[in-house]
């Protein structure tokens, strides 16, 4: 890629891996902001980790055996939650879409409830 900067052409090579990245990046910020508040008594660290180490293992994968694995390892991890949101909650009734009642939720989750204003 050659990048026009004042006056001057600056050639810049991409690395392939940053497809990976944002995939994986987006995936997390645009389920935190649709989806982030049933994690709302999750350790930060914990969301953190969760990134990091979703991040790695797909960097991971993509190096060693493509891109195409490393995607579909992606695809894969979405079908426990699928099953679970699904299936599994809505046989233990909660709504696997609005995760109520909320009792039974943070029940789920050993989470306190009402939660702390």
């Amino acid at each position: 890629m050659v990048i026009e900067a004042g006056g001057r052409s600056i050639r810049v090579w991409v690395n392939g891996d940053v497809v990976e990245v944002a995939v994986v990046a987006t995936i997390f910020a645009v389920g935190n902001i649709l989806f982030g508040h049933w994690e709302e008594k999750t350790p930060k660290w914990r969301r953190l980790l969760k990134f990091v180490l979703i991040l790695g293992l797909t960097m991971g994968i993509s190096a060693v055996v493509g891109r195409r694995w490393a995607f579909l390892f992606l695809g894969v991890l979405a079908l426990p939650a699928l099953v679970i949101h699904i299936w599994w909650l809505p046989r233990h009734g909660i709504n696997g879409w609005t995760g109520e009642p909320k009792e039974k939720y943070y029940a789920l989750r050993g989470w306190k409830y009402p939660p702390a204003a």
